[in-house]
């Protein structure tokens, strides 16, 4: 094998002591070689475009009804509350269900197995699970189904047992959110990663107004009806048939270049050598779990910056999820009304936001922590002017100010576009996945946890620690855009001293990605900020 394909070592003999450790010496693939020479030679920008062009039409699509499916369920919690969930279940006070999950086997298990495989079987019983609470009659029988999906979404799981008023269902989510992100990476390069996962992400909102409208409906027929079907249960049907459907287009459709079935060899080939620009490596070759990887993963900063991040933006995340239409009651507004002139307008704004803040991020690169910056001040604004503003009268001021708490949601999808943008090494993605979302789960537990039945209705202990959060991710985002320009400027000398070019340190970089080296190790890799 010719010289070329050598691995170039990370350290310098100026920098024997740098921060990026040096990756031992070894010699890529024929594989990657190939690949790499395709990704250079092989397509033209022509062919690259109108590939782009059938994955969007394709993969976005399915990547947002499957993850605004998953999300309607969890945000339903607070509508089902609304509508006499806690009444005939005979729940009391603080007693809801919120729980963490064990991540890291549904990630073991994802990289083991296909991703859009293993998304439907669990897409598939976790609708089954949702059917059954329509049946439930009592607490014991509420938190048993939660166990349960939190088996379908994550087997298996650990679920804390707490109530279900408050219940966060992430289950699903921690094993479809880390699956979408990997799925992001492997088709889309790091300059789209923050766009298309806007797109996926603000399905949150937009399938929470489908399917608020829809249970509006049920709410209405349930109030003609009041002998009949309880509305909580009906929403519950409704959600976990529109699942169990949606688990079997998955399954025929979903998943990576490597394993979908309506791309065509050549196409496979391409859509693998279009993103090796970014350096993260692509899905070409099924991975086997590198163990040395999970010690490099977590002697990498950013790991902790992930970690940390990830639970300050989680506590109001999880309080307004559960809480969200509990809070529009205590303004004033019925359980209808919460859903007409609260949930709808907030969703609204938020796609809407969430589309302008894609936009920016793919005409103008590097600026995801500025847009992420600006998302949160006014939710913090917002927050606190809650806290301040009086509980009687002002109730269209204070319905404003909880509007524009909905902007901050932006910075928590712009934070996991970090994951496939910025984390390179299969096995690494996986683990630095499994800490986000330990993260998000003990964040959103947190959150739960801060809204207190004795502080109701107007919750000022909540609202003020959610404000302070707001604002500490503020000081978070600056020290960790920090980090990253450091380190790309240490880079830079590295490469400088070893006297390469652009384009050689450029194909490098991709030869080393495509051997499977992570963004830690890889001297040529830089970080989009």
């Amino acid at each position: 094998m010719s010289q070329q394909t050598k691995i170039e070592p990370c350290k310098s003999p100026q920098e024997a002591d740098d921060v990026v450790a040096s990756y031992e010496e070894g010699k890529v693939t024929d594989f990657a070689i190939d690949l790499v020479h395709a990704a250079e030679d092989e397509y033209t920008q022509e062919q690259y475009d109108k590939l782009l062009k059938k994955v969007d039409w394709i993969m976005l699509p399915l990547m947002w009804i499957i993850s605004g499916t998953q999300y309607a369920d969890k945000a339903s919690i607070s509508t089902q509350a609304t509508f006499g969930l806690r009444e005939d279940t005979h729940l009391v006070g603080q007693q809801y269900a919120s729980y963490l999950v064990s991540e890291a086997p549904g990630n073991y298990i994802l990289q083991r197995n296909g991703l859009g495989s293993t998304v439907a079987v669990c897409m598939f019983i976790w609708g089954i699970m949702v059917l059954c609470i329509a049946f439930t009659k009592n607490f014991a029988g509420l938190a048993a189904l939660r166990f349960l999906q939190g088996m379908a979404g994550n087997s298996p799981s650990i679920q804390l047992i707490f109530g279900v008023e408050k219940a966060n269902n992430l289950t699903l989510e921690c094993t479809t959110y880390p699956a979408l992100l990997l799925i992001t990476a492997s088709w889309y390069k790091k300059e789209e990663h923050a766009m298309r996962s806007l797109i996926w992400g603000s399905a949150n909102a937009g399938m929470d107004v489908i399917s608020n409208l829809i249970n509006y409906g049920i709410g209405r027929e349930a109030e003609k009806h009041p002998d009949g079907l309880a509305p909580w249960k009906g929403i519950s049907i409704f959600l976990g048939s529109l699942t169990i459907c949606l688990s079997v287009l998955a399954w025929f459709s979903f998943g990576t270049p490597r394993e979908v079935r309506w791309l065509t060899a050549d196409e496979k080939r391409m859509a693998s050598a279009r993103i090796l620009s970014s350096q993260t490596g692509s899905d070409a070759q099924k991975r086997s779990i590198d163990w040395r990887q999970f010690k490099v993963a977590f002697k990498d900063p950013q790991t902790y910056f992930f970690f940390f991040l990830v639970i300050v933006n989680s506590i109001p995340n999880g309080g307004t999820t559960a809480f969200g239409n509990l809070v529009y009651v205590s303004f004033g507004f019925t359980a209808l009304e919460t859903l007409v002139e609260g949930k709808i307008p907030q969703q609204l704004l938020s796609i809407i936001s969430f589309l302008i803040a894609g936009w920016i991020t793919l005409r103008k690169p590097n600026v995801r922590f500025y847009v992420m910056i600006i998302a949160v001040v006014p939710a913090f604004v917002g927050m606190l002017a809650l806290a301040l503003l009086p509980h009687d009268g002002y109730l269209w001021t204070r319905w404003g100010m909880y509007l524009m708490t909905i902007i901050g949601n932006i910075a928590g999808p712009l934070i996991w576009t970090l994951l496939p943008s910025n984390v390179a090494g299969r096995t690494k993605k996986s683990v630095t996945g499994t800490v986000i979302f330990i993260a998000y789960c003990v964040g959103n537990s947190i959150g739960a946890q801060v809204f207190q039945a004795k502080d109701a209705p107007k919750y000022i202990p909540a609202i003020v620690t959610c404000s302070i959060m707001y604002g500490l991710e503020i000081v978070i985002m600056i020290a960790w855009r920090t980090y990253y320009i450091w380190q790309n400027k240490r880079r830079d000398k590295v490469v400088a001293d070893l006297g390469l070019t652009e384009e050689a340190s450029a194909h490098q970089g991709r030869l080393n990605a495509e051997s499977d080296m992570t963004d830690f190790e890889n001297i040529h890799f830089r970080y989009s900020v």
